[in-house]
């Protein structure tokens, strides 16, 4: 099993990462720092002392060395001996033990560097000292100054800087990681609401939804989706429901029809036309039949499973349904252009036509009209019949699932309100739409689809 670097929970893992990145953050800050600040500092103080102890050796090279040495402020010892070691100026207040004259440059007019830890008075703490010496010729001959100046502050400051670096940097790492679980807990905590919410929802009730946070960010928007969701999948359920509850009553009323006429016939087979009632049966099969093809061609539809496609052209689809209608009760006057080609399923956009006819056919007085066209980049099938006509406030409502409108149950008893749904959903399918438009006197069935070859 191979091990995580990061734990699973994604609150641990952000903790983690940000905690991570302040540590490289804050170790590559303290790491500059000690590299850079402990130099810094030390560079003023020795440019303070470097610049009194050049001063003084000017003024012992033009032969106005006072007995008696000022210090500028913060240097506080300025020393002037001879090669013999004789002291001829002085600062006021040297301090005690510290011994600058062993400090000695190794070439003339060169500045040597050194530090020092003495103590001022007995009674006092040892003190850190930058001692410096430059020799200089005058006109008594070579002397050599010092300077020397406290390393106090500096050295108060750098253990200031030790302490936050080492002490410090934990400290904010932890803060870090606290606040940072703090605060990923915090935002995540509408998550865990949504996940509890939405390990109660079961198949048989999809009523429920979970909460929305009111702070407009990702997980509101999660929230959202998730509910638009449960929305769909509702509505999917219901019609699936309903989709079943119908289908179950379309299909037992043939067998039930089928099932009495075989037991009539049964029970009196003496008095049975047997012709007849086998024409019956094979009427009341194909009926079966084409229900149920209607049922898995919707199926595979709503399954989103994806037919053998080709570019069919709709002019010779159409042309072979004139055909095999010729003589039928009602004709068939076609409008066709010279060619519209569509990629799609042939079988599936012959069965769209199929039944588009099939309904014209049913509700046609004394024609049927069929046209297709090209219009820029759609093909455009119509089917139009002189019928009684759809009303307005149904032109929806046929295209659902076992919808028969009255007029249609009265004329014929053999539909099963499948086929303009299985029309919708084929044209859909692919990438084009069936509509009811206005026309009178009957129907109008527009049919859209984009026209092969053409973006």
């Amino acid at each position: 099993m191979v091990r995580r670097l990061f734990p699973r929970s994604i609150r641990a893992r952000l903790t983690t990462v940000a905690t991570l990145i302040a540590a490289v953050v804050f170790i590559a800050t303290a790491t500059i720092t000690l590299a850079t600040i402990p130099d810094n500092l030390r560079g003023v103080v020795q440019a303070r002392v470097e610049l009194a102890v050049r001063r003084v050796a000017a003024e012992a090279r033009a032969g106005t060395l006072p007995r008696v040495l000022e210090t500028p402020s913060r240097v506080h010892i300025l020393q002037v001996f001879t090669a013999d070691g004789r002291l001829l100026a002085s600062s006021p207040d040297p301090a005690q033990g510290l011994r600058l004259a062993d400090l000695r440059p190794v070439w003339p007019h060169t500045v040597r560097f050194a530090e020092r830890t003495v103590s001022r008075n007995p009674d006092e703490p040892e003190t850190h000292y930058l001692v410096m010496a430059l020799t200089t010729q005058t006109p008594g001959g070579p002397v050599t100054v010092y300077g020397a100046s406290s390393l106090t502050d500096v050295d108060r400051a750098l253990k200031w800087i030790y302490v936050l670096v080492f002490i410090g940097t934990p400290l904010v790492l932890v803060s870090v990681a606290g606040i940072t679980w703090i605060s990923v807990g915090s935002a995540l905590r509408p998550v865990e609401r949504i996940r509890a919410e939405m390990a109660e929802i079961t198949g048989q009730d999809l009523s429920r939804r979970v909460p929305v946070p009111d702070t407009g960010d990702e997980i509101t928007d999660l929230a959202t989706t998730t509910n638009d969701t449960l929305d769909r999948l509702e509505r999917s359920a219901e019609t699936q429901r309903r989709f079943v509850a119908d289908a179950s009553h379309e299909l037992r009323s043939p067998i039930s029809a089928l099932r009495a006429q075989l037991e009539v016939a049964s029970a009196y087979p003496d008095e049975t036309d047997w012709r007849a009632t086998g024409e019956q049966a094979l009427a009341a099969a194909d009926r079966l039949t084409g229900i149920i093809d209607e049922l898995l061609m919707l199926a595979r539809l709503d399954a989103g499973a994806v037919s053998e496609r080709r570019v069919v052209d709709l002019v010779r689809v159409a042309e072979d349904q004139i055909r095999r209608r010729a003589g039928g009760r009602v004709p068939i006057l076609p409008d066709l252009c010279a060619s519209a080609p569509v990629y799609g399923s042939p079988m599936q956009l012959d069965r769209l036509l199929t039944n588009l006819l099939d309904n014209a056919t049913r509700h046609a007085a004394t024609r049927i009209d069929l046209e297709v066209a090209v219009e820029g980049d759609k093909v455009i099938v119509t089917v139009t019949d002189d019928g009684d006509g759809i009303p307005p406030q149904d032109r929806e409502r046929v295209f659902e699932r076992f919808t028969r409108l009255a007029p249609a149950r009265a004329k014929d008893k053999g539909g099963s309100g499948l086929g303009l749904a299985l029309c919708r959903d084929i044209a859909t399918a692919h990438g084009g739409t069936v509509t009811v438009a206005d026309h009178f006197p009957g129907a109008r069935f527009v049919v859209t689809l984009p026209l092969y070859g053409k973006p």
